[in-house]
């Protein structure tokens, strides 16, 4: 016996243990968890693949050239938020709504209705609001695609708002009342829509907090992405407090811990401090720079001419940025976020 091993491949045996290294390094703990279910709601930051194919960049070159390697409808080189916290779970990533009838052997994993561009109102995107997103939701239960037993050992996760306030800040909204505001009507119709989800039967709800707005790209630029704006962090700041505030009393009015806030903003923060979440790198040159921009004001990653020319660049190496584009983080920049919180989603979740 011993014999026979020492003649396996040695190549074969490195390969192998890289690849349980990255799925522990993805997942943490294993879980014993065939029986638990993930429905999600939200944004781009956890769309696997509901937005329209002909339109979204998530189905464009050079999406997902990380993971699968090839456009895939992730707003990302490769893995976003959702996948990570179903790897968590110790289940496949959901089936998103828009694939559920080719998708179908998925079904047992839960169900994806998030959609890129999204929130928790109407935004400048036209898909799908959180309210539409619930109503989908509620649909499957009454098409008996899944049980009140299903339900029982369910997570939610709810990830939305960044939109709310791009939408807030392009039009008159600003003008007419203050963001304070807007925030507090955003984050009271969230717990509507928090308490929804609950009233369905799902026993566990995790709602992210939103990132450091300052810190994304387009509020970088003007500093050669050197320098996060205080004006956008405050906001999204503020949106925070309120929000975790709400959950709080979401918690209190039951008696219990139904509710879970993910402090996304820290995780940003930290993998923007902590390269070291990075696998293989030792620093980051410039964490607040994106590997993939449009050629010009008019572009944006994955833009091509009339001529299929590409009209955007791409850093040499994705693994080395935290993020993406101008908005989303690259898979390993939501590894570093997923490092960031994992220990917090053992003691929220379980």
């Amino acid at each position: 016996m011993i014999w026979s091993l020492m003649k396996i491949d040695q190549k074969l045996l490195l390969c192998l243990f890289f690849i349980f290294s990255l799925h522990y390094a993805v997942t943490g703990v294993p879980h014993n968890s065939s029986s638990k279910k993930l429905f999600i709601f939200g944004d781009s930051y956890a769309d696997t693949g509901n937005c329209v194919k002909p339109v979204a960049s998530s189905w464009k070159p050079p999406y997902g050239m990380t993971f699968p390697g090839k456009p895939a409808g992730r707003f990302s080189d490769g893995r976003v938020l959702t996948d990570f916290i179903a790897s968590f779970l110790g289940i496949p990533s959901p089936v998103p709504y828009e694939l559920r009838k080719i998708g179908d052997q998925q079904l047992q994993y839960g169900m994806n209705f998030a959609y890129g561009g999204t929130g928790v109102f109407n935004t400048l995107a036209s898909e799908p609001n959180m309210t539409t997103q619930i109503n989908s939701f509620q649909r499957q239960l009454e098409d008996e695609v899944y049980t009140k037993r299903d339900l029982n050992s369910s997570i939610a996760l709810v990830s939305v708002a960044g939109n709310d306030y791009a939408t807030y800040m392009a039009g008159n909204a600003a003008q007419q009342q203050s963001v304070q505001v807007f925030t507090r009507s955003l984050i009271s119709q969230l717990a509507l829509n928090l308490e929804s989800i609950h009233g369905f039967g799902i026993r566990k709800i995790a709602v992210t907090s939103i990132g450091p707005l300052g810190c994304f790209p387009p509020f970088t630029a003007s500093s050669s992405y050197k320098k996060c704006s205080l004006v956008e962090n405050s906001i999204a700041q503020f949106h925070n407090k309120i929000l975790e505030q709400a959950v709080q009393k979401l918690n209190k009015d039951r008696n219990g811990s139904v509710f879970v806030f993910i402090d996304l903003y820290k995780g940003f923060y930290s993998a923007f401090k902590t390269p070291k979440n990075f696998p293989g790198s030792l620093k980051l040159e410039n964490p607040l720079k994106p590997c993939c921009m449009g050629m010009s004001s008019g572009n944006s990653c994955g833009s091509v001419d009339e001529n299929g020319e590409k009209k955007y660049t791409v850093c040499e190496n994705a693994g080395m940025a935290f993020f993406w584009d101008m908005v989303h983080p690259s898979q390993n920049g939501w590894h570093a976020v997923y490092s960031a919180i994992s220990s917090s989603l053992h003691q929220k979740l379980y």
